[in-house]
């Protein structure tokens, strides 16, 4: 071996050793933070703008979408070199893995805009929590949406007490305390459980250590948006 592969290899072990040490006591994650959250001039494309601004910067997304004015914005061949070198997304979407609702569409946004997670009935499990922690923390999101939307298969699935194979079935556990919530609730019994669950997982998020610090210092929002398959209009539930 000679002195310049051991010295690359010292190296290699003490960063190892060091990142070993730093997810103990936290460091690690404010070093990925402080890292990941410099780009070059050309990708800083997300605003400096509040969470409630970033919330509306959604909302007018949607109604492009709804009102057939999309601009299709940062979908460029230009845009794709530039967020291949860093991303920060403005905001992040906890959505349901249903077909119809793509979550750049129905905002009219493009690459490098929205971090987006997906999974059947928009359920917060811990590894979603933490891809959304890592959003927030590290790449910067502004604002947490959790995208329900309307006549949700998982959703009903679990009202009707369906059985189900496979891991299937983990989703609907999940849901059930929704539904259960929901049940008393006048009006459509679909509809009112789709968005208990919306709000369930929007305190669940809103549990997190992690979140919950970035919302106490005005930095991130979590709010619950629910899809109208129908017309695709987007309203926050509270």
């Amino acid at each position: 071996m000679n002195r310049k592969t051991q010295k690359g290899n010292l190296s290699r072990r003490t960063l190892f050793k060091f990142g070993a040490g730093a997810i103990g006591t936290g460091v690690l994650t404010a070093g990925i933070g402080s890292k990941l959250m410099v780009s070059e001039p050309a990708v800083a494309q997300q605003k400096d703008i509040n969470p409630e601004q970033a919330l509306q910067s959604l909302i007018e997304g949607n109604q492009r979408f709804v009102t057939r004015k999309r601009r299709n914005p940062n979908q460029t061949q230009t845009r794709l070199v530039e967020v291949a070198k860093a991303q920060k997304p403005f905001a992040s979407i906890l959505g349901c893995a249903d077909s119809r609702v793509p979550s750049e569409i129905v905002f009219d946004q493009g690459l490098g805009d929205l971090f987006v997670c997906r999974i059947a009935g928009n359920v917060a499990t811990a590894e979603e929590i933490g891809s959304l922690e890592f959003g927030s923390l590290v790449l910067g999101s502004k604002v947490i949406m959790v995208l329900g939307h309307e006549r949700c298969g998982a959703v009903d699935a679990t009202i009707k007490g369906a059985q189900v194979p496979g891991q299937i079935g983990s989703l609907i556990d999940a849901i059930k305390p929704s539904v259960e919530k929901s049940k008393n609730l006048p009006g459509d019994k679909l509809e009112n459980a789709c968005k208990a669950n919306i709000l369930m997982q929007v305190e669940k998020l809103k549990a997190s250590s992690v979140l919950s610090q970035l919302i106490d210092a005005g930095k991130l929002k979590v709010v619950g948006g629910y899809y109208d398959l129908d017309n695709g209009t987007v309203t926050i539930v509270s």
